[in-house]
């Protein structure tokens, strides 16, 4: 087991090795022809006396509330889907996702003020809560490109809990999500309860999801229902115990509220977060063909991405932000008000096509094979998918029902 946790490690660290830590301290003045996002910051965290870090792994005493404004660079100067980190200090905007604003909000009343300034016509909120083994400036910037690359109409609220960023530290950030539970209730509530915002979704990742849904099964709880603003909930790559979330799901008491689950089968931090649990099914793991019967009775839409490949991500936990089909359409459809199901064109459909252009140079058979995966979503991606399973006969069909096989 100890070998498995170190080689997580090894993994994780590769990635960040060669960046600065201490990103955030703004720069002078964005460069031209690049894009800003805004961000309303909630956060447990303990304050930094690092004007690049502002915020440390640490708990809080309360919690702090900031707006943030991040310059993002030329699209034809980075990847979709990916964060163009700086490789030294200061950041160059004109190449690296560089804070350009970072102010201190005193109170809720100044929080709510930024909050119905920078709302869209369209009224909405998206909220979004990050996962284990993240830094601070991680959750801003992560956040800002998945706002950016989605082209999502909303004002965006990250909520940030404390993590120390290490590994190692599993069992303190699984404990600093508990901590930052009744923070991040009263965070919803407020935003829900604003009389100008319309529509409000919440996005977690990882073990972000397990906070999101235990926020969300308490706020039922002590209030009866959620608020009927709150119109999506994606769970990404949720590192949740499947009897856990079967009893939060409970909980909620039927909620109005549409769930979305983005799972991948060769998760590999969650296999890790699996065997550390004690060998329990993680919720971001499962496979939706056994869990098909009770999703679909829940209302419940699985988007299995374990086909998707994507340069940047060892792990294979944050598909849903560096794919760019799929950060796109999240915006494109869940964010903006649209169902998943609402007519035969499927949101599965719509993911494997994006992955079918890129078997296009191989063949149509191939396309399929980078597809079938994506297509266990819902009724209408079922049925389609069944019509191209055999217009390619059974050799791509076994091809389709084992996307392991060489």
């Amino acid at each position: 087991m100890r070998l498995v946790v170190v080689a997580l490690a090894c993994a994780l660290s590769a990635g960040c090795a060669s960046r600065p830590v201490g990103v955030l301290e703004p720069v002078a003045a964005a460069a031209p022809d690049t894009s800003t996002v805004d961000l309303l910051v909630a956060t447990t965290r303990a304050p930094s006396d690092n004007a690049g870090i502002v915020y440390t792994g640490e708990r809080g005493s309360g919690v702090s509330l900031s707006a943030f404004t991040v310059s993002i660079p030329p699209d034809d100067r980075r990847v979709v889907g990916q964060v163009q980190w700086p490789r030294q200090l200061p950041p160059n905007p004109a190449t690296d996702f560089a804070a350009v604003n970072v102010k201190p909000l005193p109170s809720v009343k100044a929080a709510k003020g930024w909050l119905d300034s920078h709302l869209p016509p369209s009224r909405r909120v998206l909220i979004f809560v990050h996962g284990f083994n993240n830094r601070f400036e991680d959750a801003v910037f992560r956040f800002a490109q998945i706002v950016h690359d989605s082209g999502s109409e909303v004002a965006p609220v990250l909520f940030t809990w404390p993590s120390r960023a290490r590994v190692f530290d599993y069992l303190f950030d699984r404990e600093s999500t508990i901590f930052s539970r009744d923070a991040f209730e009263e965070t919803v509530w407020q935003v829900a309860s604003d009389p100008r915002v319309e529509d409000v979704t919440i996005m977690a990742h990882s073990m972000g999801a397990w906070l999101a849904m235990e926020g969300l099964r308490q706020m039922a709880i002590r209030r009866g229902k959620l608020p009927g603003k709150i119109s999506n909930v994606i769970l990404a790559s949720p590192d949740v115990d499947v009897d856990v979330f079967a009893s939060q799901w409970r909980a909620l008491n039927g909620p109005q509220a549409r769930f979305t689950l983005f799972v991948s089968r060769d998760d590999r931090a969650l296999q890790v977060s699996r065997r550390i649990a004690g060998g329990v099914d993680r919720l971001g793991l499962i496979d939706a063909q056994k869990y098909y019967a009770d999703l679909e009775k829940s209302g419940i839409v699985v988007i299995d991405l374990t086909a998707m490949r994507t340069g940047d991500d060892a792990l294979n936990h944050g598909r849903f932000a560096a794919s760019p089909e799929v950060v796109q359409l999240i915006g494109q459809r869940l964010i903006n008000g649209q169902t998943v199901t609402d007519s035969e064109v499927s949101l599965g459909d719509r993911i494997a096509a994006g992955a079918m252009g890129v078997g296009q140079a191989v063949g149509g058979a191939a396309g399929l094979a980078l597809s079938a995966p994506l297509a266990v979503v819902d009724p209408a991606t079922r049925r389609t998918y069944q019509g191209q399973v055999e217009n390619f006969g059974r050799t791509v069909t076994e091809t389709a029902e084992d996307p392991g096989a060489d």
